[in-house]
């Protein structure tokens, strides 16, 4: 690795790293004024948490071990007590930031109700048991890596993480929502963002730090390709798809409610940073544009499913991780350069796509369900109802995020 690389791979790191507390701010200014610090916290708890586990064993077990093996042992280098030489080492806090940022996301389906402790037993078996594997299962040296070679059909696209990041999270967050069930009062319009100005903090954010997550590999990894390929196109990419979504969003919201939201151009940017990341480096600008643009617009009318199907997704994370995951790994069957259904008239890559997106998805669904129905049912995952009225940041953390009087 040059010193340019190195360089880069480190910001780039840093980048990532930047978008959980991006997270956090974005997850704080939705929820109520009397629950952002514990919105908060559940990004910060997954900072550490995650962290630390990646060192001990996360980073072995995302190596894998082969096309049928799980994942890779995770006491290979417990601890990185057999040492690594620097790349390695970059790599792995790359790959780090990635899972940390994956839990953190799941948190704003459960904002508002959530007790702090029982969050993080989640957090540690979810990216044990589902992260970490299903980071070798398309990263390491996995099944879905590995699917073209072992069915003849194109192999799987996910750039920088629609299945493993945003499906994954997506998926574990609708079966919490149903295990912690509705938030007191829960209605359409009921909860309303406390702080909008942090929302979007949170977002702008993201949105800087996600030139580092999409872009980040290209540089880590020695990847700056030819014309039409590597970090240029995804860094056009990753901003022309972001910038479409926030008006496909906008137009929506419009024509749905009458009013074009600072909040619906915040969530519409998510849309489209969600939707672009497995297919960065692997869209012609154009059809990045036209990718951003569904997504905003698709997603904007998903988050209105819970409303109508009865479940609490408290902060959308269905339906703009779930949803936008889905259309930006699927949308590849059709427009991927080279092997896309429009480019190559074969559906083989589209049954690629659509195969590792139903099977993650179906994972992380089922293992985040039972682990937090088990966490449920033993020492509880929800907190009493009357702390819920009373402001879950003095029940659970004794602190309150704005003290406005001596």
């Amino acid at each position: 690795m040059d010193s340019g690389n190195f360089a880069w791979s480190i910001t780039a790191t840093a980048l990532v790293l930047f978008m959980t507390p991006g997270v956090a701010f974005f997850y704080g200014g939705l929820v109520k004024a009397k629950s952002v610090v514990s919105m908060m916290m559940m990004s910060f708890g997954a900072l550490g948490l995650v962290s630390v586990l990646w060192i001990l064993y996360g980073f072995n077990m995302t190596l894998g071990g082969g096309t049928f093996a799980f994942s890779g042992n995770p006491f290979e280098n417990f601890g990185f007590v057999n040492g690594a030489d620097s790349a390695t080492l970059v790599g792995a806090t790359f790959g780090a930031t990635f899972a940390i940022i994956t839990v953190a996301l799941i948190s704003g389906a459960i904002a508002d109700r959530a007790k702090f402790g029982s969050w993080l037993i989640f957090a540690g078996i979810w990216a044990t048991f589902v992260y970490f594997p299903v980071a070798a299962w398309v990263w390491g040296d996995g099944w879905i890596l590995n699917w073209g070679a072992e069915t003849g059909l194109p192999g799987v696209i996910d750039y920088a993480g629609g299945t493993a990041v945003h499906i994954n999270a997506g998926a574990a967050a609708l079966a919490l929502a149903l295990v912690l069930g509705k938030r007191i009062g829960f209605a359409k319009g009921i909860q309303k963002p406390h702080n909008v100005p942090l929302t979007l903090l949170g977002a702008s954010i993201l949105w800087f730090g996600w030139f580092g997550f999409n872009t980040g590999a290209e540089g880590t990894f020695g990847l700056l390709g030819p014309e039409n390929t590597g970090a240029g196109l995804i860094v056009i990419n990753t901003l022309g798809a972001t910038a479409a979504a926030v008006l496909g969003w906008l137009v929506v919201e419009k024509l749905k409610d009458g009013k074009a939201t600072s909040v619906g151009a915040g969530s519409g940017a998510v849309a489209g940073l969600v939707a672009i990341t497995p297919s960065c480096a692997n869209l012609d600008p154009i059809w990045a544009l036209v990718l951003g643009v569904v997504a905003g617009a698709l997603c904007a009318l998903a988050v209105e499913l819970k409303f109508k199907l009865g479940f609490d997704d408290s902060l959308d994370v269905v339906g703009i991780h779930m949803v936008g995951g889905l259309i930006g790994t699927l949308y590849l069957g059709f427009f991927a350069i080279d092997t896309g259904l429009v480019f190559s008239g074969d559906f083989g890559q589209l049954a690629s796509q659509a195969v590792a997106a139903v099977a993650v998805m179906l994972y992380s669904f089922v293992v985040a369900f039972i682990v937090g129905f088990a966490i449920e049912k033993t020492i509880g995952f929800r907190i009493k109802s009357e702390d819920e009225l009373a402001g879950v940041d003095t029940v659970v953390h004794g602190e309150e995020g704005y003290v406005l009087a001596d």
